[in-house]
């Protein structure tokens, strides 16, 4: 089944809604914000600037593409939640949320990669748990963000019911300990763009190895600017 996004950790990218407030060192050369904001103006990015939701037909998409999942037998398409914005940013409406939630019900063939800079907000914004196709997860770009989030996220989905936990350290600012309260899946990779930041390969190789260690998920999408991947570091595990 084809997707529709170039991320490579995910079949398809979903955004129900446009727009979000820069809250991490990863969020310095956001490429959504240079593309949503600067280049074609459809919001305005930054606290108290409001959200755009998405077109009706837009929300249609998960619809077809687990139809299509149903009809193929297919039991791996991920949906990746959301590009644009943010799933736990107290600017958006509760209930976008909960329409989202709705959608994500009726889409059962699909799992659904619920991606955040705001996990602390997690379990607050859901009314009991979470639809049982999500998985809950959070960027942590450096130390300070892993010791600061990791422990919120493992306590959110276990609050939840995530279907699994997973970390996207992407961009790689710096080296990480993960040993403690390491998710199911940790996604590591470079920057990319113009004013990108160095990632050493050693840091991920560092994560590589501690996740064969805690028997967690690796996969490395990309070098800094797209550079060639090292042969050993051509591992793209996924967590089910």
């Amino acid at each position: 089944m084809a997707g529709n996004t170039k991320i490579e950790w995910a079949t398809h990218t979903f955004n129900p809604w446009l727009g979000c407030t820069n809250v991490s060192p990863a969020c310095d050369n956001c490429y959504a914000e240079d593309m949503m904001d600067k280049r074609y103006g459809r919001v305005k990015w930054g606290a108290g600037q409001p959200r755009v939701r998405t077109a009706p037909g837009t929300w249609l998409q998960p619809i077809r593409w687990n139809r299509d999942a149903e009809l193929a037998g297919r039991t791996d398409i991920t949906v990746f939640c959301l590009s644009l914005g943010d799933i736990w940013d107290n600017e958006v409406p509760q209930q976008w949320r909960q329409d989202l939630f709705a959608l994500i019900r009726k889409t059962p063939h699909l799992t659904w990669l619920l991606l955040s800079k705001r996990i602390g907000n997690a379990i607050n914004m859901v009314d009991g748990r979470l639809p049982g196709n999500c998985a809950l997860g959070a960027t942590m770009a450096n130390q300070q963000e892993w010791d600061r989030d990791a422990s919120k996220l493992a306590k959110a989905g276990k609050v939840l019911g995530a279907k699994f936990t997973f970390a996207s350290v992407e961009p790689m600012l710096g080296p990480i300990s993960t040993w403690l309260n390491t998710p199911n899946w940790i996604i590591v990779g470079g920057e990319s763009g113009a004013h990108a930041r160095e990632m050493n390969p050693d840091w991920a190789r560092s994560v590589r190895e501690q996740c064969r260690t805690n028997g967690a998920r690796f996969f490395f999408k990309q070098m800094t600017r797209k550079a060639p991947i090292p042969d050993d570091l051509l591992i793209r595990e996924r967590p089910f």
